[in-house]
């Protein structure tokens, strides 16, 4: 009963991480006048959506039934994500990539723990996989946030 508890909770975790992603992303895109860097943000935000769906399936698989809040704290942006707001009223597109990248190292923290939690093999194979991407992510997002520091 515990495990499954700590299971439940693991998946709802990274769901409201992914779901933290997608609107973070997204708020993103939107703020940033480069087209081809609003398309590789959009890109992220649907490869989080596609995350989250995937996390909602595989707890339904469980038995366990997906909250549909669009995010942590019923859909504002949280963990890491707090301060892009701030960042996307001062147009400055290094302090946008800042907060991307603040909200992926949440991310990235968040699926390093739950590489841990004792997991079904099916399950870890999914969360070990999306781990991967969101480390992939996290790498390329600093990139970009230091290439626009040189522009400065």
């Amino acid at each position: 009963m515990q495990m499954a508890h700590e299971v439940e909770s693991t998946l709802h975790h990274l769901i409201e991480t992914c779901r933290d992603g997608q609107n973070g992303f997204d708020s993103a895109a939107k703020a940033i006048k480069d087209a081809s860097l609003q398309a590789e943000l959009t890109q992220y935000s649907m490869q989080r959506q596609r995350f989250a769906s995937d996390l909602e399936l595989a707890l339904d698989s469980i038995g366990e039934s997906p909250s549909h809040e669009g995010g942590s704290m019923s859909g504002t942006l949280h963990r890491g994500w707090m301060n892009l707001k701030a960042a996307i009223a001062s147009n400055d597109r290094y302090a946008v990539l800042s907060e991307c990248e603040r909200g992926e190292d949440s991310a990235v923290k968040a699926y390093r723990e739950a590489t841990s939690a004792i997991l079904s093999p099916g399950l870890e194979t999914l969360v070990e996989s999306q781990y991967e991407q969101v480390q992939r992510v996290h790498d390329r997002v600093k990139e970009l946030r230091d290439a626009s520091q040189l522009k400065h």
